[in-house]
């Protein structure tokens, strides 16, 4: 079964990376569903592109029980792609609010858990039909560099991260690939905005100066080329980042200039 035919689950897919990479999924030819809560904005992408719109709380059980119903009566699944989650605050950890915490862990790490308990049997019988199946997950550098400010953030995508590395090993032996996919600086419409409580000016600050953020669809190139690379072929993980942050710390503001 070729991409032409292939199905994909894009969680996330009403805004930023998600939203990139349904786009980019559907312009290969393959059949998505594209997952998130706003249904509107899901409807307004099905209407221009074809991708089907299924919304969804992947905080909710029920939701994503669900979502593995409506997939099992309508065509299976050949490709999770687990982009949805999200941060919420920057403040240190003595200052935390659990709440947010709590929001975090359950967006980055238990919706990963439900999302494979509930679709790897599906998963499982496309990849006995084709070949291979597939599920992928958008991490960040935030899961490999601690830093101020952002414990609950990094706390929750390490968890994701651990989430993902054990999961490849307990599928050894099965045609599964399973793939993390960690992006650092991306400048979208909404995660930075929604982190810091739709305070736009602090927001655009964080980007100030620099040049050439990752943006959504770069992160999507490399997610739709994992996905569409040979069925033998597993990038266990891909850490990208724009030139000019050379680690999670270390970040040029002003023009990239060779010295």
């Amino acid at each position: 079964m070729d991409a032409m035919t292939r199905r994909a689950v894009v969680t996330g897919a009403s805004s930023g990376i998600g939203e990139a990479t349904a786009r980019l999924l559907r312009s290969r030819g393959w059949d998505v569903v594209g997952v998130a809560r706003r249904a509107d904005r899901l409807e307004a992408l099905e209407a221009e592109t074809g991708v089907v719109a299924h919304a969804a709380d992947l905080t909710d059980a029920d939701d994503i029980a669900g979502l593995e119903t409506w997939l099992g009566e309508t065509g299976g699944v050949d490709a999770l792609v687990h982009i949805a989650g999200g941060a919420r605050g920057s403040d240190r950890i003595e200052d935390g609010d659990a709440e947010d915490w709590r929001w975090m862990f359950e967006a980055n790490v238990l919706s990963g858990q439900r999302l494979v308990a509930s679709l790897l049997p599906l998963l499982r019988r496309a990849a006995d039909a084709s070949g291979h199946a597939d599920l992928l997950f958008v991490t960040s550098t935030a899961a490999q560099v601690a830093y101020p400010g952002g414990g609950g953030y990094n706390a929750a995508k390490a968890g994701e991260a651990m989430l993902v590395r054990a999961l490849r090993q307990e599928l050894n032996g099965e045609p599964l690939r399973v793939i993390e996919i960690a992006p650092g600086m991306v400048r979208t419409e909404e995660f930075t905005l929604n982190r810091l409580g739709g305070d736009q000016d602090a927001a655009d600050k964080l980007y100030e100066g620099v040049e050439s953020p990752l943006v959504a669809g770069d992160v999507a190139d490399v997610i739709v080329y994992a996905l569409d690379a040979p069925g033998h072929v597993n990038l266990d993980l891909v850490t990208l980042r724009p030139v000019a942050q050379s680690a999670q710390h270390l970040l040029a503001r002003g023009p990239l200039t060779t010295r």
